[in-house]
């Protein structure tokens, strides 16, 4: 068997076994994380004769007859809905508990979403069979919206990674139910700029690592952790802020500041650019963090850093996101 035959197995069998472990761990990690006073539980619908399934927390405090916003959480490549809890160290659904919010975390068909990044040719289901994840996000707004008497004015969708794109995706082609966006790690595929043409403008919040070493800050092709696979190429972040600054008719000239170095030991810096007088109310705000990798501002160090950089602990983008989000509504 050639050698180069022999190393991708192994790299296919190694990433098996770390995602395995991660479970495990991400197990026992969240078995000894508080609990918080909400209701955590499951659910799936049927969409274009696929059962899709998901999780949601709904608040203490929740009651049908009072409407609640609702915060979308989108996974990462490889990923599931369960894992976005663990990665945000079960942040989304504390703040839920504190302000009065549902947070819902799908999951991707076979762990990914077809985010508009490749054709026919790619390797995952989503993207190859052409999955309608698009269409499932819009069954699953409104099944929250009938089920749980959500506030169709406050959807909000989040992500990281594979489920980031995604949400530039779903502010492309559901602006009509989506307020804000706040995508972490990713930026607007190159083969959905020429088609997206949102009908509404949508507030964007976005956090991309300078030392990204998967999603290239500059633009161009993404690559797979271990495997190295070609997956899709992307706008840089520059280029996709700039989109959302144009469309929301926002001031071209930023407000820049640096936020403060809340933890000197973890290598970051951050930087905040905000981009005001836009149309209707919305804002385009980015995020730069100086020093950190593929990782979730304030949340779990999921793989070494020498795998996917480091984690900036001077933000909780958890905070920062629901403080933008609750801002904002259609």
């Amino acid at each position: 068997m050639p050698f180069k035959m022999i190393s991708e197995e192994f790299k296919s069998l190694f990433a098996t076994v770390l995602v395995r472990i991660i479970k495990v761990l991400a197990g026992i990690f969240l078995s000894f994380t508080p609990a918080f006073a909400g209701r955590d539980q499951k659910g799936a619908i049927t969409h274009d004769s696929l059962k899709r399934t998901f999780n949601i927390y709904t608040p203490s405090s929740y009651e049908k007859s009072v409407p609640l916003p609702l915060v979308i959480t989108l996974h990462g490549r490889g990923a599931n809905g369960w894992s976005m809890i663990l990665l945000t160290r079960k942040g989304f659904n504390k703040l839920a508990d504190r302000d009065g919010f549902i947070v819902l975390y799908p999951d991707g068909i076979e762990f990914n979403w077809n985010d508009g990044r490749m054709d026919e040719e790619a390797e995952d289901r989503a993207h190859k069979e052409n999955i309608d994840d698009v269409g499932f996000i819009s069954a699953l707004i409104d099944y929250m919206i009938k089920d749980y008497n959500i506030d169709p004015r406050r959807v909000y969708v989040t992500g990281i990674s594979n489920g980031a794109i995604m949400s530039y995706r779903l502010a492309c082609e559901l602006s009509q139910k989506i307020a804000a966006i706040a995508p972490v790690d990713g930026n607007i595929p190159y083969m959905l700029y020429p088609r997206c043409s949102p009908s509404a403008p949508v507030s964007v919040l976005a956090i991309n690592n300078l030392n990204d070493p998967l999603v290239p800050f500059e633009g161009g092709y993404v690559y797979g952790k271990i495997s190295r696979k070609n997956l899709g190429r992307v706008l840089s972040v520059d280029e996709s802020i700039g989109f959302w600054v144009n469309l929301n008719k926002c001031s071209l000239t930023p407000l820049v500041e640096e936020e403060p170095d809340m933890d000197p030991e973890d290598g970051t810096r951050v930087i905040r650019r905000e981009y005001n007088n836009c149309a209707e109310g919305t804002e385009v705000v980015l995020y730069t963090v100086d020093g950190g990798g593929h990782t979730w501002p304030g949340g779990l160090q999921y793989l070494p850093a020498w795998i996917i950089g480091k984690t900036c602990r001077d933000i909780d983008a958890n905070e920062v996101i629901w403080s933008f989000f609750k801002r904002h509504s259609r």
